[in-house]
């Protein structure tokens, strides 16, 4: 298991940054290797992915989940993985966000990209690609403000 952790910066307010990271539909525009998300229910998305000229589908459940703060997920099927991404205020038109994710590689592509620090970097331009897409924009393209309590809480 690999944790990569990412931090970007952007110059907008911390609501349409957390605003934008809740429209996961929109992932396949700033995140490589990610064809598709489908929003299922308010928790649980559909996800295909293409890494090494491997198609992967698998389900995710968002585990936790608040409004200008925080989004985390766990899989529920295929590659093994969980992560949060964190929202900071840092001032009224800037906002830092910050991914953690644990990944499990499966399969050999997969496995040599972890160890070469392929997995790292992707998530690396992936948050810069966030960032891009939503300055670009100035707004978000939708929100889903609801909350999402830890498991046993």
């Amino acid at each position: 298991m690999s944790t990569i952790t990412e931090i970007v910066d952007v110059e907008v307010p911390v609501s349409t940054a957390y605003n934008q990271w809740t429209q996961f539909e929109e992932f396949p525009r700033f995140m490589e290797g990610v064809e598709e998300i489908r929003q299922v229910d308010a928790t649980h998305t559909h996800w295909v992915t293409r890494f090494g000229g491997v198609t992967r589908e698998f389900d995710a459940t968002i585990t936790e989940q608040h409004p200008d703060e925080r989004v985390a997920w766990t899989s529920d099927s295929g590659p093994d993985h969980a992560g949060v991404i964190t929202f900071h205020r840092l001032d009224d038109a800037h906002t830092r966000v910050t991914a953690q994710m644990d990944i499990d590689p499966e399969g050999f592509a997969e496995n040599v990209a972890d160890k070469l620090g392929i997995l790292d970097r992707r998530v690396k331009g992936d948050m810069k690609r966030f960032k891009e897409f939503v300055e670009k924009r100035g707004g978000e393209t939708g929100a889903w403000r609801g909350d999402v309590d830890r498991p046993g809480t």
